[in-house]
């Protein structure tokens, strides 16, 4: 059977990973993969996570098994980080979370409900999205629909076209949306716009996932949830599945949570029992040190309060970095005009960079970007910013 195998095509962010790490070039730049990197080019352990890290250590705790739900205490400071503590979710107890391995469990754990308990056939996805979404749902059994996203110019929201698409989604469908920092555009909409979505997705009586990958990296940890809690104040099924990859430099140890919001406290009990019901079907239960890591600094005031420093220092040199970028672009290329970089939000940019000119980047420059253009803000610093802008212009040129 095995013999004939088909060879997969590798993954299209972590196969050019592989082609960076073999490029033997010392100055090669790697724009790809979503992880946020210092001056440096490093990705950073947070004070506040290694302060924690000695006490989970001191604490001496045995590595037995979690419940299938996850870390308890973890799971009880979910919903006030999303919906901080004043709303009416918190208020009444609407909402309920499990513990997941990273965002992208809680994401399949939500098709896979939605699917197999629920009987909803079809999700909506925004084109463009996340690669991954593209193969989390499918797998877990759900029929794609793609909602329009961008403009013509491909650098704004395009809010017509947005709700063309909603209106011909079926009562019962579920709904994605990126609740902040749009991966891979950084486009998000505004506040009025997100309220014209949310009244479409409830004449058409949808189901929403929220993924919430990158809260703290827009507007700031409390900010950034505003489109859950804006849909969450008249409406209750939804599904939010968040990742403590970036907020806490923790990629690599998976953690995340998925949380259901109900009509009542019993209503999302019952819910995340379903969640509960497919999490043992696929890992069983979830580990234990990247969701103590995260629970240990929540309940240190101190630690927790050097986190939101942190996080903030992280959010500001980006948008920093942001704006060194497009200074230096519109100098050496005046007739293209970036500035569209500096309204897009979090690590990732539409650039505009797509197609051949990726191409060239990579096979003249050793500068790697994805063939959609995307680009990973966190990636650049003052050390390979000159290069990499030279290096685009030189590209653009060369092209035009």
């Amino acid at each position: 059977m095995f013999e004939s195998a088909p060879v997969n095509p590798p993954d299209a962010i972590f196969g050019l990973i592989e082609e960076f790490k073999r490029d033997s070039n010392p100055k090669k730049i790697n724009l790809t993969v979503g992880m946020y990197q210092d001056d440096t080019g490093r990705t950073p352990v947070l004070d506040c996570v290694r302060q924690a890290k000695k006490q989970i250590h001191d604490s001496g705790n045995s590595h037995v098994y979690l419940p299938i739900g996850g870390l308890q205490n973890f799971n009880e400071l979910i919903p006030n980080l999303i919906f901080g503590d004043a709303h009416r979710v918190i208020e009444q107890g609407l909402a309920c979370s499990s513990q997941t391995p990273g965002g992208t469990s809680a994401l399949r754990v939500a098709g896979e409900t939605l699917r197999s308990r629920f009987g909803v056939k079809r999700i909506w996805i925004s084109d463009p999205t996340w690669a991954n979404h593209k193969n989390i749902f499918p797998g877990a059994g759900l029929e794609l629909g793609h909602y329009h996203y961008l403009d013509a110019g491909g650098t704004s929201f395009d809010l017509q076209g947005c709700l063309t698409s909603i209106a011909r989604a079926d009562s019962g469908d579920a709904i994605l949306f990126h609740a902040v920092c749009h991966n891979p555009t950084g486009v998000d909409p505004n506040a009025e716009q997100w309220k014209q979505i949310f009244a479409a997705v409830e004449s058409k009586a949808l189901i929403p996932i929220f993924d919430f990958a990158y809260q703290g990296f827009g507007e700031g940890v409390a900010l950034d949830s505003y489109p859950i809690r804006t849909y969450c104040e008249t409406n209750s099924d939804a599904l939010i599945c968040s990742s403590f990859s970036k907020s806490f430099n923790l990629y690599g140890e998976r953690v995340g949570a998925i949380t259901a919001v109900g009509p009542s406290r019993e209503d999302a009990l019952a819910v995340l029992s379903q969640c509960k019901a497919v999490i043992r079907s696929i890992y069983s239960n979830p580990p234990t040190f990247g969701a103590s890591i995260v629970s240990t600094v929540f309940q240190d005031e101190a630690l927790h309060q050097l986190w939101l420093q942190e996080l903030e220092a992280i959010r500001t040199r980006i948008c920093d970095l942001r704006k060194m970028f497009v200074e230096a672009m519109n100098q050496r290329l005046p007739e293209m005009n970036f500035d569209h970089i500096l309204q897009q939000r979090g690590m990732f940019s539409y650039s505009g960079l797509q197609g051949k000119f990726a191409q060239r980047l990579k096979k003249e420059h050793s500068i790697y970007v994805l063939k959609s253009g995307r680009i990973n803000v966190a990636g650049i610093n003052a050390n390979n910013l000159d290069r990499l802008c030279n290096s685009i212009a030189a590209v653009v040129a060369a092209t035009s």
